[in-house]
C-alpha cells in the first residue's frame, strides 16, 4: 500500500453554513460535481476535500452512533513563512473559525496555533522550518 491520503471528508452538522466557511470565507473553489448533499474541493497535491452532513457520514461509516466531540484528528495548515501563522488565524476568525490555541513559538522550533472551523474541526496552522515547502505549497518531510 502506497502512503498517501487521497480525500479528507468531514462530518459537518450543517452543510450550508460550512459551505459558506470553505468557499465563500475562505475563499476555496468548490467542484462542480456533489450536489445538495455533498461538498468537493480541490486541494493541491491531488488531495480532495469533503463536506458532507455527520450523520450520514456516520451512516455510510456505520459507526452505529455518531460518538460527536473530538474525534482524535487534526488538520494542518502549513505556512512557508513564521509570521503567516499569525496573519491566517486572524483571517479565519474574520471568516467564522474559533481560536482554540492563539499563534505561538512552539518548543520544535517553529510557530504554530489552531483553530476550529464553525462545526468544531480542528486545524492547526503551522510554520515548520525543518519541513521546507515546494512553490506548490507541498511539505517535505525530510527523510
Amino acid at each position: 500500500m502506497e502512503p498517501r491520503v487521497s480525500l479528507i471528508t468531514l462530518g459537518v452538522s450543517d452543510l450550508a453554513r460550512a459551505v459558506r466557511f470553505y468557499r465563500d470565507g475562505l475563499g476555496w473553489a468548490m467542484s462542480s460535481v456533489g450536489g445538495d448533499g455533498i461538498a468537493f474541493f480541490q486541494l493541491g497535491g491531488g488531495l480532495a476535500f469533503a463536506l458532507w452532513p455527520r450523520h450520514l457520514l456516520v451512516e455510510d461509516s456505520r459507526i452505529g452512533s455518531d460518538p460527536g466531540g473530538f474525534g482524535g484528528i487534526a488538520l494542518a495548515y502549513n505556512v512557508p513563512e513564521r509570521d503567516e501563522v499569525d496573519r491566517v488565524l486572524a483571517f479565519v476568525v474574520k471568516h467564522g473559525a474559533t481560536i482554540l490555541r492563539p499563534a505561538e513559538d512552539a518548543f520544535w522550533g517553529g510557530r504554530s496555533g489552531y483553530f476550529a472551523d464553525p462545526d468544531g474541526h480542528p486545524w492547526e496552522v503551522a510554520w515548520n522550518p525543518g519541513f521546507p515547502m515546494g512553490p506548490d505549497g507541498a511539505v517535505k518531510v525530510p527523510t
